[in-house]
């Protein structure tokens, strides 16, 4: 893109040298006037009076007036010079300084023109005084920082995305395939082949709906706000994975107390719904699930605990991230790997935060902290 105008540079040396000229001119200008007022206020003698001057006899107002007329013609040559000296003693001063000045902000001009997803880790870093400059250079960093962290994230869910969606395609494909490269492929055939391809047309849709739900919670605000029950939430939440806990033979408690929570009803739904679901899909069969609602004076806190397979405490963190189920990546055939992140999200949508823990048994204990409603 091309600027159009003069530079910064060249505007602020045109306005510190005209601002230079303007003062410096109403300065000659009082000088000259001050040099006749000053042979103004000086002694009057009566009129006709004459004084010697080199011999010769003068007549006094001619002599004042002459003296007058010559102090002003000096001052006015040498102010005239001065004037010159000062003007471009400005815009010489005004143009190098400024340049100095400037100079930072070329650099981070010049880094975001060069800027691209490849070139996302070049950073300023700019030395020297810490003044308004070096705050924009450093505020221009700390956006390179987030912009990299969120390529870097885009990067790795879109492939990972990807190798999911490849997953339910190739089984339809497969199946499709074989299925009508068998000449001799009956009814009871096509009827299994149909249930596959069913199954996995599921499985995709349920990864759409779950990276658009993943979009949405990304965002930058909430729809809806109101006072909403986590305790009423986590019931409506539970009756959609009752049947699935108890055909796992699961023993469950819940400790619930009425805590008002602040948000969009449909997605903290959603964020119990997901915490519910891992706790009976990731579970042992006879296993364990307990989940605590409490309030306090500034947090409305879930908390869903469950047995399961052990997990490292130093891979806790990393099952927040897209498409991670528990110590197996990309290999459960149930869920979408999107729950946790779905969770936090959400909960940061709400300006809340999310912390998990492994269970020493086996398992994983998570708790939202979701800002509480005003009374």
């Amino acid at each position: 893109m091309r600027r159009r105008g003069p530079g910064l540079r060249l505007r602020i040396t045109l306005l510190t040298t005209a601002l230079v000229a303007v003062v410096s001119a109403v300065l000659l200008f009082l000088g000259w006037t001050l040099v006749g007022r000053v042979f103004d206020s000086s002694p009057s003698f009566p009129s006709g009076s004459q004084v010697t001057v080199d011999g010769v006899n003068v007549d006094v107002t001619v002599l004042t007036n002459a003296l007058t007329a010559a102090a002003r013609k000096d001052l006015l040559q040498a102010g005239l010079i001065a004037f010159a000296c000062m003007v471009v003693a400005a815009a010489v001063l005004a143009w190098t300084f400024t340049g100095r000045v400037l100079r930072p902000l070329h650099d981070v001009t010049g880094a975001a023109r060069r800027l691209s997803a490849e070139s996302l880790g070049s950073r300023l870093r700019l030395e020297g005084p810490r003044d308004e400059v070096a705050e924009l250079a450093d505020t221009f960093d700390a956006m390179l920082d987030r912009l990299e962290a969120a390529f870097d994230s885009q990067r790795r869910f879109v492939a990972n995305a990807s190798h999911e969606l490849r997953t339910p395609l190739s089984v339809v494909r497969t199946e499709l395939d074989v299925t009508l490269s068998d000449p001799d492929a009956d009814v009871e055939e096509l009827r299994r082949m149909a249930g596959v391809v069913r199954a996995a047309g599921e499985r995709a849709e349920q990864l759409v709906s779950a990276l658009l739900l993943l979009a949405r919670t990304d965002g930058i605000g909430l729809a809806v706000r109101e006072p909403v029950d986590l305790s009423a939430v986590v019931e409506s939440a539970w009756k959609a994975v009752r049947a699935e806990a108890e055909a796992r033979n699961l023993r469950t408690v819940f400790r619930c107390v009425p805590a008002l929570a602040v948000g969009d009803p449909a997605l903290l739904e959603r964020i119990a719904g997901n915490l519910l679901e891992n706790a009976v899909r990731h579970n042992h069969v006879g296993g364990w699930i307990e989940t605590v609602v409490e309030t306090g004076p500034q947090w409305s806190v879930l908390r869903v605990s469950s047995s399961g397979a052990l997990i490292p405490p130093d891979r806790v963190e990393e099952l927040f991230e897209p498409f991670r189920r528990g110590v197996k990546d990309r290999t459960s055939q149930s869920g979408s790997g999107l729950g946790l992140s779905i969770v936090r999200a959400a909960v940061a949508a709400h300006g809340g935060f999310a912390q998990a823990v492994a269970v020493p048994t086996g398992g994983l204990s998570v708790t939202v902290h979701l800002p509480v409603a005003p009374r």
